[in-house]
């Protein structure tokens, strides 16, 4: 049956990552547009930690995590997420359904397996700015895209607690951006249509170790390291005169021959490391920090002189606790309780302001009786950006949603 379920969900995943529009936020305007993948639901819900060498979830942000499964694992997660955007002066409100990533671990003895596709990146933008001087010109921009990630990695357990891992990941989406000027009052404006390709392979490298410190309790830790990567980006550009509508919708009337052009985006490298304490299948609590290199993500469309690039860094504190994970009588104590809080500068500065997020999250685990599989549902309320120097600050209450089914693959028949 998990088979099944496995090939329907990547072919539905497939298409979804192409055609869905996981962000409104206008930041997603710059770079590759707004990152949207910070894990699993099961560690999003702890604010990004993910240092327990678990049996029957899967980690997608460390490789050597694989090594640990028991049971053939098939994660899928999804989002709902509404957002208030204001400024001093005026107010919106978006809401988003989106697929956030689909999974597979195998074990195989010492080592393990993982496989999936990641939506990793959304560009999904509407910004009008219109002149109040009739002899100025009116702009529009909207944008839809992004990146995906699809990767595939190998986990070794080169002890009983330690663990090391690699994966390689090829990077594919396209970006569109509509950029329109035009006169109020006047059907006829000028239209600039950009078209991105976006491909490239990155590497990502593991470890993870844990001890025990008594009898009850023990240390967890992680650590992995992206390597820097370049992705190409191939660019067609188009100019025309267009009938547009109040609504975005453009007839073009006159078009001229299209500019290519090709750039190298720069990946910065990024390293994460966490630890913490617990005692297993029982509670944890661990604290992370991720550091990152300043990236050179503009391309030629979205490069602005008031936008600057600096290192990134997000601190997170997050945990669990389950007041009997095998209790016969309540159903209740085998629920997993989790929790987190967390602030990410995201790297990108805008009129001298740095774009800040943080954010508080809670989950909870909800086993399927009789079997090690669970559903998982996590909350995220946050708040991103700042009204300061005339942008956009976003408050966010995110509803997520995913799926850890497992399974027994591969077991030798004893009786014909």
């Amino acid at each position: 049956m998990i088979k099944k379920i496995i090939i329907s969900a990547c072919l539905l995943l497939s298409l979804v990552s192409f055609a869905q529009e996981g962000t409104a936020s206008p930041y997603s305007f710059y770079g590759i547009g707004d990152v949207r993948f910070k894990g699993t639901l099961e560690n999003r819900s702890m604010a990004g930690i993910a240092i327990e060498q678990d049996s029957i979830h899967m980690n997608l942000q460390n490789p050597a995590s694989y090594a640990s499964l028991k049971l053939t694992t098939f994660t899928l997660g999804g989002t709902h997420a509404t957002t208030k955007m204001k400024t001093d002066t005026e107010a919106a409100n978006t809401r988003r359904t989106t697929l956030d990533y689909l999974a597979v671990g195998l074990p195989i003895g010492k080592f393990g397996l993982g496989f999936g596709l990641i939506p990793y990146s959304s560009v999904g933008y509407k910004i009008q700015s219109i002149a109040t001087d009739p002899s100025q010109n009116s702009k529009r921009f909207n944008g839809t895209g992004g990146l995906n990630k699809a990767f595939l990695g190998v986990g070794y357990k080169v002890t009983p607690n330690f663990s090391v891992g690699a994966d390689v990941q090829y990077n594919f989406g396209k970006i569109e951006s509509n950029n329109l000027e035009f006169i109020s009052g006047v059907p006829v404006g000028t239209r600039e249509l950009n078209t991105i390709d976006l491909s490239g392979v990155n590497f990502n490298v593991g470890m993870m170790y844990q001890t025990k410190i008594n009898k009850k309790i023990s240390f967890f830790s992680s650590a992995n390291y992206t390597l820097e990567n370049t992705l190409v980006s191939k660019n067609n550009r188009n100019i025309s005169t267009v009938v547009f509508s109040s609504n975005f919708d453009v007839v073009v009337v006159d078009a001229l021959d299209d500019v290519k052009s090709q750039v190298n985006l720069k990946m910065p490298s990024k390293l994460a490391l966490a630890a913490g304490f617990g005692q297993a299948r029982k509670w944890l609590v661990g604290v992370g920090v991720t550091l990152q290199d300043a990236g050179s993500l503009a391309n030629n469309f979205n490069s602005m002189p008031n936008v600057t690039y600096e290192k990134h860094s997000k601190y997170s504190i997050g945990g669990y606790f389950i007041p009997n994970y095998n209790s016969f009588t309540s159903y209740t104590k085998r629920i997993t309780y989790r929790g987190g809080l967390r602030f990410e500068k995201t790297g990108m500065v805008i009129n001298s302001e740095s774009i800040d997020d943080m954010g508080l999250t809670l989950g909870i685990g909800l086993p399927l009786t009789g079997q090690f599989s669970n559903v998982n549902i996590g909350f995220e309320l946050g708040k991103k950006g700042t009204t300061a120097s005339n942008l956009v600050q976003e408050n966010y209450a995110n509803v997520s949603v995913s799926f850890s089914l497992n399974d027994e693959w591969f077991i030798r028949r004893k009786f014909n």
